[in-house]
C-alpha cells in the first residue's frame, strides 16, 4: 500500500501503513524543517498551550530502548538484537547526552515532566545496574519526580522479582507486559523470544510488588492465529485480571519481516495471515468479554478495570498536543507545536551527539488547521469527542469544519451520536478507526504515504 487508507471496504492485510499516530502524514516531514522549524521551535520559552486559557502545556519524555533479545516478524520498529554490553552502555551514554542538550533549550529548561514513557525494542532488556544508571543521570535534577506517569514496557522473558523491584523504585506507576499471545507455537513462529511460563511468573510477581497498573499488550491476528486460540487468550487474560488491555491489531509495515517475505515474488509464511474482518471481529469479541467482566473501553485498542483511577496519560496528553522529548535512535518528539524526529541509525545518531547537536532527522511544522485536525482525529480514537474542547482551543465549530466527513460515517453507519455535545462512533466505527481518519484528512493528505 503506498497511501494512506481510506477504504474502508479493504478487507486484505496488505503490505503498508494502517495505524494513524499523527497528523500530518510522515511523508511530509523534510530535513530543511531541522533548521527552519525545529530549531527555532526549541529556543522558545514554552509552557503555555492557549493564551486565552492560559491552560500549562504538559512536557513529556520518550526514552527508545532499540535493544531486544530478538527481532518480531511483525516487528517495524528501529530495534538491534546484535549488540554487546559496551555498546549498550555506550547507547545509554547517549541517551543522557542528549538529555543534556535538550536540557539547555529555552522550550525545555527549568520544566518537570508530566509523563515518562520507556519503549522499545525492549526497556526491560537492560540490567538492573544499567536502569538505575541511566534514571540518575537523567534525573539528576529531579525533572520527573512530580510525574503523574511513568509507563516502562517489558519483554516478560527479561524479567526478574530483583529487576522489577528496582523497575518499581524508579518510581514506574504502569508496566506494560507485552504479552502479544499466551501460546508458545505462535510466540515461535511470530519470533517472539518469550514464552508462556514467563508470563504468568512475572505477571505474579509484578502484582506482588504493588505496581499502580498493570496493562497487558495483545495482538490480533499473529501467524497462525485461531478462532480456538483468540479465545484461549482471553480466558487467560480475564483469569490474571490485569488493570488495563491493550489490543492491537496486526498490521504489516514495510519493514517487518513478514512484509518482506510477502513482497518477494511467490513468498509467503507458511501460516496465514488473517484479514482485516477476522481480527476486527476478535477485538470485537475481546472488548465484548472484558465488559462483561466489568472493564470499560477507552479506546479503539484499550480497555481499563476502572476509569477512575486507570489512566493512559501518555496518550490522552499527546493526543492534546502535549510537547514530548523523543530520546534515541529514530525516536519522535513535539515541541511547541512542531514534529521531530531524531535520526535514524546508530552512526549518524551518535555522530551527531558527539557533536553536541540535538540528533534531529527531520521536522515539520503543522499549520493551526492541521493542528486541529491532528488533535481530532487522534483524539477520535478514544471513541468519541466533545465539540466544546476544539471551540475553546481553535475557535472552530467542528460540526460544521468537518461536515461532510461527519455525514459520511453516518451514512456508513459507523456514527452513534452527533450533536453540540458529543461527536461518536459506533462499535463497528471503532474497530476500524484508523481506515476511517484519513476522511478528516487535507485533500494533499489523503492519498500519500503515510510514513
Amino acid at each position: 500500500m503506498s497511501g494512506v487508507r481510506g477504504d474502508a471496504t479493504v478487507e486484505q492485510t496488505d503490505v503498508g501503513s494502517y495505524f494513524i499516530a499523527n497528523y500530518p502524514p510522515f511523508s511530509v516531514w523534510n530535513a530543511a524543517a531541522v533548521a527552519t522549524d525545529a530549531g527555532p521551535a526549541l529556543s522558545e520559552r514554552s509552557g503555555v498551550e492557549d493564551p486565552r486559557t492560559r491552560v500549562e502545556r504538559a512536557l513529556g519524555l520518550y526514552l527508545h530502548i532499540p535493544f531486544c533479545r530478538k527481532r518480531c516478524h511483525f516487528c517495524y520498529f528501529r530495534v538491534y538484537t546484535d549488540k554487546n554490553a559496551r555498546e549498550v552502555e555506550n547507547y545509554l551514554d547517549l541517551l543522557a547526552r542528549e538529555w543534556e542538550l535538550y536540557a539547555k533549550k529555552p522550550a525545555v529548561a527549568g520544566r518537570s515532566f508530566n509523563f515518562v514513557y520507556f519503549g522499545g525494542g525492549t526497556p526491560s532488556f537492560l540490567s538492573t545496574k544499567q536502569l538505575q544508571g541511566l534514571v540518575g543521570r537523567l534525573n539528576a535534577g529531579g525533572a520527573w519526580d512530580r510525574a503523574e506517569e511513568i509507563t516502562f514496557e517489558c519483554e516478560p522473558g527479561t524479567l526478574t522479582e530483583a529487576k522489577l523491584a528496582a523497575i518499581r523504585e524508579l518510581g514506574v506507576t504502569r508496566l506494560s507486559l507485552g504479552v502479544e499471545n499466551f501460546d508458545d507455537r505462535i510466540l515461535e513462529i511470530n519470533g517472539r523470544a518469550h514464552r508462556s511460563p514467563e508470563i504468568g511468573r512475572a505477571y505474579e510477581q509484578a502484582r506482588a510488588l504493588g505496581f499502580p497498573q498493570i496493562n497487558i499488550d495483545l495482538i490480533a491476528g499473529m501467524l497462525g492465529e485461531t478462532d480456538a486460540n483468540w479465545q484461549q487468550c482471553l480466558a487467560r487474560t480475564l483469569a490474571l485480571d490485569p488493570d488495563s488491555v491493550t489490543i492491537y491489531q496486526m498490521e504489516l509495515p514495510y519493514n517487518t519481516t513478514i512484509s518482506g517475505d510477502l513482497l518477494k515474488q511467490g513468498g509467503q509464511f507458511s501460516e496465514p495471515v488473517a484479514d482485516w474482518t477476522t481480527k476486527r471481529r476478535w477485538v470485537k469479541e475481546a472488548f465484548a468479554a472484558l465488559e462483561r467482566a466489568g472493564y470499560h473501553v477507552g479506546s479503539a485498542y484499550t480497555a481499563v478495570k476502572n476509569p477512575g483511577t486507570t489512566k493512559f496519560v501518555y496518550r490522552d496528553r499527546l493526543w492534546e498536543g502535549a510537547d514530548l522529548l523523543g530520546l534515541g535512535v529514530a525516536s519522535f518528539g513535539h515541541v511547541n507545536g512542531v514534529h521531530m524526529q531524531n535520526l535514524d541509525t546508530w552512526p549518524k545518531y551518535e555522530d551527531a551527539i558527539n557533536r553536541g547537536e540535538i540528533p534531529l532527522g527531520r521536522a515539520y511544522r503543522p499549520t493551526g488547521e492541521e493542528r486541529l485536525i491532528r488533535e481530532f482525529v487522534l483524539q477520535l480514537k478514544r471513541g468519541a469527542n466533545r465539540p466544546a474542547y476544539f471551540a475553546q482551543k481553535y475557535g472552530v465549530d467542528v460540526l460544521d469544519r468537518f461536515a461532510c466527513a461527519i455525514e459520511s460515517l453516518h451514512a456508513d453507519g459507523y456514527l452513534a451520536e452527533r450533536s453540540v455535545d458529543r461527536i461518536a462512533l459506533t462499535r463497528e466505527g471503532l474497530l476500524r478507526v484508523d481506515v476511517l481518519l484519513p476522511r478528516f484528512f487535507l485533500p494533499g493528505h489523503a492519498s500519500i504515504r503515510y510514513t
